[in-house]
């Protein structure tokens, strides 16, 4: 059984071709960064050797990439292409993508507008293409979907949060299992207290407790939490209020300003919503960009230290994603401070990208993995066509 697995990310397009019975075994592995800005760039990874062969490219949106990606593999050798969906009104788990789900996830457009629009168009470019393979979507939200009340719900009248289900979704929830369980393998016990951190683009913590996660960064929907690459994450919400009464802006004005000219974009600037060039103009002296990049660190400093409150304690953090593995920086701002909480940073094992970035013998261990989104979704779709 083969699987094709499409992963739309914020900026970011990934695909790995799986053969489920020949041990999980990847065919073709590939996909794209820099999605919607000047130069993308799109990657074809050999699947043995790990090395990568880049090209410059122009993908001004998911669908440029994924033309690219239907071009590089041989989608005829697919079985089934499993997505990681991100949002649907009233449906989540794992799900074949009928035109119910379909129309659950555009309900959810408003709330999921960099996400939503561009998977539905992918899986009815897939439809075109395939139109003999199944097509199974794994949402995002399953992994969250046993909070407790008091982290699900949010302080508004219960009526319109039981009518228009308003309340704390997350997302992310592959990454989060994968590393969660990356964690708990490290550990030797799924009795453990983790804090994973799924840094990029778009990025969110969560707190998994005995391998369910019971909070998370992420909420109703993809704007909250840590600051992203040109959204906000948390605000004062009359701050809109005052932009709207006060400052003149509209509605459409302000929405457009927090979801595609914030975050590290606004931060910055302007410099860039990529925080490789952030850091790259700090070293250099912006001020703008330095500040940034310290409040991205503390606002994730903040999350670590509220969910070690939560759950009563902390065994593993764990770093994943393209920012959570590859900036030292970002790692070293986001554990400053947190000896008090048994979290002690090796600064050369830090500097170095070890695989463990405690200090030996601290209390709690602190880790990096390159999240496999993939796999996880490809297991998922896996056991629903085989549940038949």
């Amino acid at each position: 059984m083969n699987i094709l697995i499409c992963n739309v990310g914020s900026t970011s397009l990934k695909y790995q071709l799986f053969a489920m019975d020949q041990g999980e075994k990847v065919l073709k592995k590939g996909g794209a960064e820099r999605v919607g800005q000047k130069e993308s760039v799109f990657y074809i990874t050999d699947p043995v050797s790990g090395q990568k062969k880049e090209n410059i490219a122009h993908f001004p949106t998911h669908l440029e990439a994924i033309y690219a990606m239907l071009e590089a593999i041989e989608p005829e050798k697919a079985d089934c292409v499993g997505f990681k969906v991100v949002h649907a009104k009233g449906v989540t788990g794992t799900q074949y993508l009928t035109d119910d789900v379909l129309r659950a996830m555009e309900d959810f457009n408003a709330v999921a507008p960099a996400h939503n629009p561009p998977y539905l168009a992918a899986i009815r470019l897939f439809r075109e293409a395939m139109p003999h393979v199944p097509l199974i979507g794994a949402f995002e939200t399953a992994f969250h979907a046993h909070m407790p009340p008091e982290a699900k719900y949010y302080s508004i009248p219960a009526e319109l949060s039981r009518k228009h289900k308003i309340h704390r979704y997350g997302f992310h929830g592959a990454s989060h299992e994968y590393l969660s369980r990356y964690a708990m393998e490290r550990l030797g016990t799924e009795d453990c207290k983790v804090i994973t951190c799924h840094l990029g683009g778009s990025g969110s913590i969560c707190a998994v407790k005995n391998g369910v996660s019971v909070d998370t960064s992420l909420g109703l929907s993809l704007q909250c939490g840590v600051m992203h690459n040109n959204r906000c994450g948390d605000i004062d919400p009359y701050i809109i209020f005052y932009l709207a009464e006060e400052c003149g802006m509209t509605l459409p004005q302000i929405k457009e300003m927090l979801q595609t000219k914030s975050g590290f974009l606004g931060m910055s600037g302007g410099v860039s919503a990529d925080l490789r060039d952030v850091e790259k103009a700090a070293e250099a002296g912006n001020k703008d960009c330095r500040i940034a990049i310290e409040s991205y660190g503390y606002s994730i400093r903040k999350y670590i230290g509220a969910y070690a409150a939560a759950m009563g304690g902390v065994d593993a953090v764990v770093f994943g994603g393209g920012i959570g593995t590859n900036s030292a920086l970002v790692r070293r701002l986001a554990l400053k401070e947190l000896e008090f909480l048994g979290i002690s940073l090796d600064e050369e094992k830090n500097r170095e990208g070890a695989e463990d970035i405690s200090v030996e013998g601290s209390k709690v261990r602190i880790y990096l993995a390159e999240t496999n989104e993939e796999i996880i979704v490809a297991r998922k779709a896996k056991a629903l066509l085989e549940s038949k």
